[in-house]
């Protein structure tokens, strides 16, 4: 005969309370923690320091510990404009996306800040009608963010 522990409806109601949260999609690999427009500027400056800084922290050198956020401070991969552009957004690794938040000409304008800033002196600039053909899976899901 199996004996039932006293605790057992207690783990079972514990189960049945938590496994809700478990079936929510994690939030990290999305900005959709930002409602709406990121911010109401085309200022790369501002942009960055209100999105991007969190992570990649005010001097561009990135951080490690919990997570790891590379640096863009002398970052070779800023090279080609057309790279930052597309982790901007599309995201990649644990950085979320910000296709649904960002316009093409915030895009440029963050992608300009970040490879004219933190040591980094690339001077061809970006602008949106170079980010704009990097968007079509962003226009299904946001259609209005031009």
């Amino acid at each position: 005969m199996i004996r039932l522990n006293h605790s057992l409806p207690a783990l079972i109601l514990l189960a049945a309370l938590i496994s809700p949260a478990l079936s929510v999609p994690a939030r990290a690999d999305s900005a959709d923690a930002i409602a709406g427009r990121a911010i109401a500027t085309n200022d790369g400056g501002a942009i960055y320091r209100t999105l991007c800084q969190g992570c990649h922290m005010a001097d561009g050198r990135g951080a490690a510990g919990a997570a790891r956020f590379p640096a863009l401070a002398g970052n070779p991969k800023l090279a080609a404009a057309g790279y930052p552009a597309y982790v901007v957004l599309n995201g990649f690794g644990g950085m979320p996306w910000f296709a649904d938040k960002l316009s093409d000409t915030q895009v440029a304008a963050v992608v300009n800040y970040v490879r004219s800033h933190f040591g980094n002196h690339y001077a061809d600039t970006v602008g949106p009608a170079d980010i704009a053909p990097q968007r079509p899976a962003a226009e299904a899901i946001r259609p209005d963010i031009d």
